[in-house]
């Protein structure tokens, strides 16, 4: 069974630093992009950082400079390195990935179950 299994919230202080993985397992071909969304409460969901397969990175403007993407293409792992956290950073993140399951087959598109981030002193 395909799946994304993530790690590595919790409740931090302004201005600490949390790291989130995100590792996909099963029966997997090959993976292209992966990536963070988060969804706060009463907002929509909304990408955080994705990075392609190629080790090609992008960011929203609300993270960049505080936000780290990387991934373990071994590993079959991202991973989402998070410093200078502020409250507004408080969400459900849920790691995103592209997986090509075969040779041949187009990408599916794999969610995580999310991992909660609180943000507060």
């Amino acid at each position: 069974q395909v799946q994304l299994v993530e790690s590595g919230g919790g409740l931090v202080q302004p201005g600490g630093s949390l790291r989130l993985s995100c590792a996909a397992s099963g029966s997997i071909f090959s993976i292209g992009d992966m990536g963070w969304h988060r969804q706060a409460p009463g907002k929509q969901r909304e990408l955080v950082a994705v990075i392609t397969s190629g080790g090609s990175t992008n960011y929203a403007d609300s993270v960049k400079g505080r936000f780290t993407i990387s991934r373990d293409n071994a590993k079959n792992t991202v991973y989402l390195q998070m410093n200078s956290l502020k409250p507004a950073d408080t969400a459900v993140y849920y790691c995103n990935a592209h997986l090509f399951l075969d040779y041949g087959l187009p990408k599916s598109d794999y969610w995580g179950q999310g991992t909660q981030v609180t943000v507060s002193s």
